[in-house]
């Protein structure tokens, strides 16, 4: 074969010519790999500390769901990308970023912790990623800070207070002592229940703080038994929630003093408490017991994949994804096409373990709310305390 002085010889140059002309006249086309890229769900939860529980409870929920589907949402392959907050706010922003600029998700979700939680939406809300939190409550989030790109499938703290005062106010208890962590969700979750159970003729004869993440509760304890209220009101969560239970059952005041909660107080450390837990009663917009199909099915998948009855929080992380995959299927299955997806996940409406759900125009859970006893390790339900709640939404422009 002739060679020319370049290297290349005469014939191979028109092979090359002929090759690029027939290529040329072809459609330009996507690269296949590029149309099966998976969407990166970014997951900023906590898996070390108090929350631990509750982190690993949202995480197996989320994953259950997508398994459940194939592995994929809407057509598409779904990846997680999780890091652990450890509950520390100000690991919030430096994490958010790794997620948003360094891993590039598409999609974000967290978190437990609500002071994260806000360092999380602030990075949200500016990047504009879409972003489902599946646990933190910070009023704020869907209140004065809401927006397009965030919602929630769990409450706004002051919702859960709110639905709990007007059970204790209706179970004709009229004055209380609360008992909670000091900081934002603590706060929140007691001025929501003092709203109403004062709206409704209740007293508040003292609010008692201890610092988070302190679990040394004898001093609260000895205060509540010299005031002798007609029932305690507390906010505790996790290992927390676990020793409060069981310190307070110690200290003998069950008997004379009912303990009262958000459901968070009894939620996913049932057994952890045993017997010592009898008795304590919760309100929340969730119950093992609520009867329907999609709870039925949903306990059964997740007992069966991790041997272990799911919470409050698990819920929560798998209507995370039926949310998600609302937002995906509107976008065509393009976590790019942000505006489909957040208009689509804005207006979601379906059935949850929980109940009927749909988001308020602050993006935030319309919801039931149940009343339920802790007896023989099992949150049993009561009764259905309030239909179709929602929180008041205050300082939210979103329906503007």
């Amino acid at each position: 074969m002739t060679v020319t002085s370049r290297g290349v010889s005469r014939r191979r140059l028109l092979q090359l010519a002929g090759a690029g002309a027939a290529v040329s006249a072809l459609p330009l086309a996507r690269p296949a790999i590029a149309q099966a890229k998976p969407v990166k769900v970014g997951v900023l939860l906590p898996y070390t500390g108090t929350y631990a529980p509750l982190g690993e409870a949202i995480t197996r929920a989320m994953e259950l769901y997508v398994k459940q589907k194939g592995g994929s949402l809407a057509g598409r392959q779904i990846t997680f990308v999780k890091l652990d907050d450890e509950s520390a706010p100000p690991k919030g922003p430096e994490l958010t970023t790794k997620l948003v600029q360094g891993e590039k998700v598409d999609i974000l979700t967290g978190t437990v912790h609500s002071g994260v939680a806000l360092a999380m939406s602030k990075i949200a809300r500016e990047e504009g990623i879409p972003t489902i939190i599946p646990n933190a409550g910070a009023n704020d989030l869907t209140r004065t800070l809401c927006a397009r790109n965030i919602f929630r499938t769990s409450f706004a703290n002051g919702q859960v207070g709110l639905a709990t005062g007007t059970a204790m106010a209706e179970a004709g208890i009229k004055r209380v002592v609360t008992c909670t962590w000091k900081y934002a969700a603590g706060v929140e979750f007691v001025e929501g229940f003092a709203d109403n159970f004062k709206k409704a003729g209740g007293q508040v004869l003292k609010n008692i703080e201890v610092p988070f993440p302190n679990v040394e509760f004898q001093s609260a304890l000895a205060e509540i038994a010299s005031i002798k209220p007609d029932a305690v009101y507390a906010f505790y969560a996790g290992g927390g929630a676990v020793k409060f239970v069981k310190d307070y059952a110690a200290a003998r005041l069950g008997a004379s003093i009912p303990l009262w909660g958000p459901g968070f107080l009894t939620d996913g450390i049932e057994s952890a408490v045993g017997k010592e837990g009898d008795g304590v009663k919760t309100v929340l917009h969730y119950a093992d017991d609520v009867d329907n199909a999609e709870n039925k099915a949903f306990r059964k998948a997740f007992q069966d994949a991790y041997k272990a009855a799911p919470d409050v929080y698990a819920v929560q992380g798998w209507d995370a994804m039926q949310l998600l995959e609302i937002g995906l299927t509107a976008a065509g299955g393009d976590a790019a096409k942000r505006d489909a997806l957040n208009a689509a996940m804005s207006k979601a409406s379906f059935n949850s373990p929980r109940g009927p759900f749909r988001l308020s125009a602050a993006n935030n859970p319309v919801q039931n709310f149940y009343l339920r006893e802790l007896k023989d390790g099992k949150n049993q339900l009561i009764r259905t305390t309030a239909t179709a709640f929602s929180d008041p939404g205050t300082g939210c422009k979103l329906s503007a």
